[in-house]
């Protein structure tokens, strides 16, 4: 299946934020903590789904970060085994996907990012839009002005939210530098 034919079966839909979305990352996150317990991973809900009252993406993001002495094949093929599809790899990061059916999504839709410890801007921008509300509200107005134009191109509409989350981050690091 092509690229373009994906992104057909599964475009971008933004839904009001659901209570569940913290239930959903919190049971795969003590499934995954169980699995990776012999890489003492650190791991944390992220993405929109994450931050109270803004819409999202109805799929769950997860962070794990994991040491570097971690054998990358072998986390492979047993999140593999686990049902997980790997979506991307490289010398440091692996996403995986879970939840994606031929009909569509399922109920349950997750994206599993692995990526070494420290190498967590994520985190800075979850937090940094949870502790700024209308910053956070801001972020949906773009998220939503994206949608006519992006709803069939996923790589197009990231890189459309790409300096807006960028600048945050780089905010949410400036103000923890900062702190005492």
């Amino acid at each position: 299946m092509s690229l373009e034919e994906l992104w057909e079966l599964f475009p971008i839909v933004l839904s009001p934020h659901k209570r569940e979305w913290s239930v959903y990352a919190e049971e795969e996150i003590k499934f995954l903590s169980g699995l990776l317990s012999d890489y003492a991973p650190i791991i944390n809900h992220i993405g929109s789904t994450a931050i109270p009252d803004i819409q999202a993406k109805p799929i769950v993001d997860i962070l794990v970060e994991i040491t570097p002495q971690t054998e990358w094949v072998y986390l492979r093929s047993m999140m593999e085994a686990n049902g997980y599809i790997c979506m991307s790899v490289s010398d440091n990061r692996m996403s995986f996907n879970k939840g994606y059916t031929v009909a569509g999504y399922a109920d349950k839709v997750f994206h599993i990012h692995f990526h070494l410890p420290g190498d967590n801007d994520e985190i800075y921008f979850r937090d940094y839009l949870i502790s700024h509300p209308h910053t956070a509200k801001d972020y949906e107005q773009l998220k939503l002005s994206l949608l006519p134009e992006y709803r069939h191109n996923r790589d197009g509409y990231t890189e459309a939210k790409t300096e807006f989350v960028r600048n945050m981050v780089n905010i949410a690091r400036k103000a923890e530098a900062t702190q005492p």
